[in-house]
């Protein structure tokens, strides 16, 4: 059980802001459909067996979907690739369907959506997870890898999109 925390949640959210992150969007498809979202919050976590954790936030009813379909892929994202994170970061508003308009996706081991073009794409089955407060951590065994071209990630720093 957390204790109350002296620090504030902006004030939290300010020096999480100086935290650069490689952008990726997690995608899943199956029995509570396709559903996708852009995130930062994601790394490895060994490669034996190889095993990923993703931080989704729970007040999004619709993410629910990663733990029904108990399979997702992390897409690590391009410069090229930036209209895709915003589409699913949700400011825009747009449908599920028009998020996924936006690239060009495959499947290649658990069925969850992969993007053709991404830096790297760990397709992963949902072993594990942990609620924590506001969100719920994934943990996927990756059972499919995809590597694209070597170039520099986008990433997500100071409350905007970057390149190296």
């Amino acid at each position: 059980m957390l204790k109350k925390s002296d620090v504030e949640p902006q004030a939290y959210r300010d020096a999480m802001a100086r935290f650069a992150g490689a952008v990726h969007v997690v995608t899943t498809d199956g029995e509570a459909g396709l559903r996708g979202a852009t995130v930062i919050a994601a790394c490895s976590v060994t490669d034996a067996p190889p095993t990923i954790l993703v931080c989704l936030n729970r007040e999004n009813l619709k993410n629910e979907a990663f733990l029904t379909n108990r399979r997702f892929a992390l897409n690590t994202l391009t410069p090229e690739q930036q209209p895709i994170a915003i589409g699913f970061s949700g400011v825009t508003g747009l449908p599920v369907e028009e998020r996924f308009a936006l690239g060009r996706w495959d499947k290649i081991a658990s069925g969850a959506p992969t993007l053709v073009g991404a830096m790297a794409v760990f397709d992963c089955e949902l072993f594990d997870w942990k609620d924590l407060a506001t969100h719920r951590v994934l943990f996927g065994k990756v059972t499919g890898l995809r590597i694209g071209d070597s170039v520099d990630p986008l990433l997500y720093y100071n409350r905007a999109y970057r390149v190296l």
